[in-house]
């Protein structure tokens, strides 16, 4: 066998080799591998993969004595089954990426931790292998307490409920592929500083990854350069399922760069969440509202995002329960359907930009939308909004602007409108159009400040 060292030094001589012949200049690139000099290997101290055997004890055992030496322990490719296994505080635990397997082996929870400083796991698929757990285990792995925790390079798959859920977490998940799970790929409530980074999640029966908390407050999550697709609603509802990202309660929280497609309700939903990032997302064929602040939140900047595909694109919404306060920005919105996935009993559907209260809205491109362009207001829920040098096109209204008795404040002006079927800024009294065109201003309007649009 090579050893490790061996192997540097090969690359190393290689790499000399090339420079003596006249040849460019190369380098080994990093190698993205754990350290583990002085782990543990469980192939060697007598843990062999065996189909159909519980291996618990052994396992547990292993990471005891590992613990105790600050060790890692490394299991050789092979499937091992495992239920009921309690990670201690400083596990550290590897394998082959895509060949080293814990599965399930039924009969209780899967894997649990609790009280912990620091767990680390690594190049391992953690495999459901299709088994009930029980009523009151929410997760296959289960985890509570961790200040910080390292999921990197991980597979998780294979069973009905959440495939994993942590409480008061720190820490970082990264690199590790999520699918064919029942409820939720991640659930997070009340995380301490943590990173969910350049993950694939597929095929999650109610939601993708979820940022949550018990009760409103700063969170500080970072939700980054994830890939998300085909996000299910088996359980239904009107969006509290199906939503690839979804935030709650969760202040100061960045979404930004990630893939998502193909979501059942929203790619980005968050409700009653303050001081929110969600900036450079791609979003195709979401089934309802592509990226949704809604409800009581006070801060959240939208921008640089491509929504294609959506019932509705971006929606700022429900003043009514204190939600203001936002910038949408420099955001691509087009190709919206007046279908979604349930009878809507408010605004509804086909709508690009959605906005009510402290808001500015400015540099979208809006294109291909049965609708409405732009909402600006709803009945009197309507307050300090500007709507400025946005381009719109081939739209049924460009910018429907609340009229109601007791509307608050709207500019709107710069922008161009082309292709609007049936008018370019219209006057509603809620579900109702009150006035003819007023992409030129209107005095009637105390409220309304209309200037310099183009209409072609």
């Amino acid at each position: 066998m090579i050893s490790r060292r061996s192997f540097v030094a090969t690359l190393a001589a290689t790499a000399g080799a090339g420079l003596c012949s006249g040849q460019a200049a190369w380098s080994a690139p990093a190698l993205s591998m754990t350290d583990l000099r002085g782990s543990i290997d469980a192939g060697a101290a007598g843990l062999s993969p065996t189909p159909g055997e519980d291996q618990t004890r052994q396992l547990a055992e292993l990471i005891a004595q590992a613990v105790r030496g600050d060790q890692w322990v490394f299991l050789p490719p092979g499937r091992y089954e495992v239920s009921n296994l309690t990670l201690p505080d400083r596990t550290r635990l590897t394998g082959i990426a895509g060949a080293t397997e814990i599965a399930y082996s039924g009969g209780g929870a899967f894997i649990d931790a609790g009280a912990a400083n620091r767990i680390e796991l690594s190049n391992i698929i953690f495999n459901g292998a299709g088994l009930p757990l029980p009523e009151d285990v929410p997760a296959m792995l289960n985890l509570r307490d961790v200040f910080d925790l390292t999921i990197d390079n991980c597979t998780l798959k294979g069973n009905a409920k959440t495939a994993l859920q942590m409480e008061r977490c720190g820490g970082r998940i990264t690199n590790c592929r999520i699918s064919e799970i029942g409820e939720y790929g991640l659930y997070a409530i009340d995380s301490t500083g943590l990173a969910v980074k350049d993950n694939i999640v597929s095929d999650c029966g109610n939601g993708g990854l979820l940022i949550h908390r018990r009760q409103k407050g700063e969170d500080g999550s970072i939700v980054t350069g994830n890939r998300i697709t085909r996000t299910g609603s088996t359980y239904g509802g009107t969006g509290q399922y199906g939503n690839a990202i979804n935030l709650y309660r969760a202040d100061s929280v960045i979404v930004s760069g990630n893939h998502i497609s193909d979501s059942a309700f929203t790619a980005i939903r968050a409700n009653s969440s303050s001081d929110i990032q969600i900036a450079d997302n791609q979003c195709l064929r979401s089934g309802e509202t592509a990226i949704y602040s809604e409800f009581g939140f006070e801060g959240a900047i939208v921008t640089g995002n491509l929504v294609d595909g959506a019932a509705n694109g971006i929606n700022i919404a429900n003043f009514n329960e204190g939600g203001r306060l936002a910038i949408v920005a420099n955001n691509i919105i087009r190709n919206i359907s007046l279908t979604g996935p349930y009878e809507h009993d408010s605004v509804g559907f086909g709508i690009g930009i959605g906005v009510e209260a402290d808001t500015v809205v400015s540099g979208n491109v809006i294109e291909n939308v049965p609708r409405f362009a732009m909402l600006i207001g709803w009945g009197p829920y309507l307050r300090n909004v500007a709507a400025t040098g946005n381009v719109v096109r081939a739209a049924k209204i460009g910018c429907a602007v609340s009229v109601a008795e007791g509307a608050g404040s709207a500019l709107i002006s710069g922008n161009i409108f082309e292709g609007m079927a049936e008018g370019a800024v219209i006057g509603f009294r809620w579900h109702d159009a009150a006035t003819g065109e007023l992409a030129s201003g209107d005095e009637r309007f105390a409220h309304l400040t209309i200037a310099g649009n183009r209409v072609a």
